[in-house]
């Protein structure tokens, strides 16, 4: 009966989040209620700047967005005690339970943010049918994060219920802004995993099919998001063009030329021109313009590579066209590789489990992008382990889609396999 319980507030806690998603770095409603639960069951709790390096976040949304939402957040359900500890837009969580007994620190990333997509209302759509559909307009979790952050607090419950059989500490870091890679490197910067022996990270699907496990994923690209603004002058087209300065010229000329960008012989690159918004009308010389573009490789420097290319055609648009340009760098995330001896405990934990029909030590297919990837780099560079896992799950529609979906059966099985690797990773020590 406890099982089916905890099967039943996990689903519970993901159509509860579901309902009232919210972007990265404004996650204040999310991130109030996650901390009122976390502090209920008895973790330690850091919140807001106290976990988050102000100088290291990227793509943060401005002071007039910020508090728009916060008063958004407070009329819809937001835990009183604990939203002012976000309400600048820091929303990250660090909860720790010490044993108080020798053992290693280990700790799991949960990611909270949503996505700039408006739910589908068509009639089959399961979140609309069972009337926990996205209540905020342009905003919905289409990745699964509503149900990673369900999966941190199933955990959460199993360590508070068994903490007196565990050893060392246990961290659950619940992380904004995954989407986009911009709230890990700020993490990171405040040191929030400096003293751990394990990292875990883990996603729900990512095309790996139901009751399937992957225990170390070695796919993901090292990324660049960028802004890129072009400055020049108006000017009437028809009677003086040759006094305007045509920025939508040289923002077309740098996108034809960024897609122009020779591949790299050592690996893998992307490259993306995902927006591009000039001009003010027909006989107006442009004089603004605006791009919002990704880079990606194989490895960080062949993202290096591919970013210095983007920002040597972007100057030299702005030098043809004589304009103006300025390129800010939003988000970014970093190669790394899954260690290999950690990624067997899961594998361990996951072949264990009656509900596994296969698990896979490692996956090495170029996937998207992820900053998890830099808690992995600096546990790994002082010595610890990380990994990167995925527990597989029926998608009603791909990441990133308006009728994205997820079976919730995933959801326990997902939570006990962390746990067990928290009683073998105690067991190693």
């Amino acid at each position: 009966m406890e099982k089916e319980n905890l099967a039943k507030q996990i689903v519970e806690w993901r159509r509860g989040f579901h309902q009232y998603p919210e972007q990265g770095f404004l996650e204040m409603r999310t991130a109030s209620i996650v901390a009122s639960i976390l502090d209920e069951l008895g973790f330690d709790l850091q919140l807001g700047k106290d976990v988050m390096s102000a100088e290291d976040c990227m793509g943060k949304p401005d002071k007039q967005v910020t508090e728009e939402h916060y008063e958004w957040a407070l009329q819809h359900g937001a835990e009183k005690k604990y939203i002012d500890h976000f309400s600048e837009g820091y929303t990250g969580i660090v909860a720790t339970l010490d044993t108080n007994r020798k053992g290693p620190t280990i700790a799991y990333r949960f990611d909270m943010d949503a996505l700039p997509i408006n739910e589908s209302d068509a009639a089959d759509h399961f979140p609309n049918q069972e009337g926990f559909k996205s209540s905020n307009p342009y905003n919905m979790h289409a990745c699964g994060h509503d149900a990673h952050m369900s999966i941190g607090l199933g955990l959460a419950t199993l360590i508070a219920k068994n903490k007196d059989s565990l050893f060392g500490k246990i961290k659950l870091i619940f992380q904004p802004a995954e989407e986009g890679t911009r709230g890990a490197k700020s993490m990171v910067g405040a040191d929030v995993v400096n003293d751990v022996d394990y990292f875990i990270a883990s996603h729900i699907g990512t095309g790996v099919p139901h009751n399937h496990f992957v225990a170390a994923n070695n796919g993901f690209l090292a990324t660049s998001k960028l802004d890129i603004s072009f400055s020049g002058i108006a000017s009437h087209a028809g009677g003086n063009p040759e006094k305007g300065r045509n920025a939508l010229l040289a923002a077309a000329s740098a996108t034809l030329n960024m897609h122009a960008i020779a591949r790299h012989s050592d690996g893998t690159t992307r490259i993306n021109v995902g927006e591009l918004h000039a001009g003010t009308g027909r006989n107006i010389i442009a004089d603004q313009a605006k791009l919002k573009i990704e880079t990606r490789g194989e490895t960080s420097s062949i993202n290096a590579y591919v970013k210095e290319q983007v920002e040597s055609i972007v100057e030299g648009a702005a030098k043809m066209y004589q304009i103006d340009y300025d390129l800010e760098v939003v988000g970014e995330g970093i190669s790394c590789h899954c260690s290999e001896d950690l990624a067997s405990v899961l594998h361990e934990c996951a072949q264990g489990s009656p509900t596994i029909e296969k698990s896979y030590l490692e996956q090495n297919s170029t996937a998207g992008s992820e900053d998890a990837t830099y808690f992995m780099e600096a546990v790994q560079n002082s010595g610890g382990l990380a990994t990167y896992c995925i527990f597989g799950t029926d998608l009603a529609a791909g990441h990133h889609n308006e009728r994205f979906d997820i079976n919730e059966e995933t959801l326990l099985p997902a939570v006990e396999i962390l746990y067990h690797s928290i009683v073998k990773l105690c067991g190693k020590n």
